[in-house]
């Protein structure tokens, strides 16, 4: 089918990764009780806002894509998506999220196009700097703070410390999935931390980046007023599920990348957010 075509173009399924974290900064600006309109049109822009991202950066690098034999089948290479099919999705992805944004207040309207800016903004990253993979992570750490402002119209300390959490979270797997990559992107001139300072040096760098999370994470849930225990416990299990994470790629074994990459990333949003869940109902 088309669509199913277009949602595997864009991993749509990947939308779990930043979407436990929106909900959070939402519920946490509105002690719980988000108003549906604003709820629905949160997850509304955020879809829209990743959907347009994740196909500009397969129409960004379809060459590349099929170059690379890991990539090579992707929907675009493969001619399973047109290019002007992939744009005119882009486009429309790209108008939902501004739509989105104008139903929300005037702030989440004004910024939007920054939001895209953000998002689409990060394909281009890996021509020019090895952080790549911390531009990929501000494009998702958006959400948490879009969220916030959808509520509030107002910005402060909590939201930014949970993007700060998903930035070096994302950022910190990135690296991981890119080291399979790493000869690859050495021939074609791409920038990344693997090829800078190799896989070794790339997962130090990556432990060191998922540490930073976890701290921003906590100094969050610590600042908040309406977070108790069971949020800490939440921290603790993340930081668990990342050195899981780590161990699953000891020593430069990328075998089980798929695993550390895909499951356990899963996990960590929907563990969190569940801990935020009993803070703010069950507590």
């Amino acid at each position: 089918m088309t669509a199913g075509r277009y949602l595997g173009l864009v991993k749509f399924e990947h939308t779990l990764f930043a979407m436990p974290f929106a909900m959070m900064s939402l519920l946490v600006a509105t002690n719980g009780r988000p108003g549906l309109d604003t709820l629905l049109w949160v997850v509304v822009a955020m879809v829209g806002a990743r959907s347009a991202a994740m196909a500009f950066n397969r129409l960004v690098d379809r060459h590349h894509d099929a170059r690379n034999p890991r990539t090579a089948e992707r929907h675009i290479p493969a001619g399973e998506v047109s290019l002007r099919g992939a744009a005119v999705f882009t486009l429309i992805a790209a108008a939902i999220l501004v739509f989105a944004a104008s139903r929300l207040n005037t702030l989440c309207l004004a910024l939007s196009p920054v939001a895209l800016l953000v998002v689409l903004g990060y394909s281009y990253t890996k021509r020019f700097t090895r952080w790549a993979h911390l531009a990929l992570g501000l494009g998702l750490a958006v959400a948490p703070v879009g969220a916030w402002l959808a509520a509030t119209g107002s910005f402060a300390a909590f939201p930014l410390w949970l993007a700060g959490a998903v930035m070096f979270w994302v950022g910190g797997f990135d690296v991981i999935y890119s080291c399979q990559d790493v000869d690859f992107d050495r021939r074609e001139g791409l920038h990344s931390l693997p090829v800078a300072v190799g896989v070794a040096g790339a997962l130090r760098a990556a432990r060191a980046l998922h540490g930073l999370s976890v701290v921003c994470l906590a100094a969050a849930f610590v600042g908040s007023p309406v977070l108790g225990a069971a949020s800490l416990v939440g921290v603790a299990v993340m930081a668990l599920l990342l050195i899981q994470e780590h161990r699953l790629v000891c020593g430069g074994d990328l075998s089980r990348i798929d695993k550390a990459f895909f499951v356990i990333n899963s996990w960590i949003g929907a563990a969190v957010l569940c801990c935020v869940l009993i803070d703010l109902y069950l507590v």
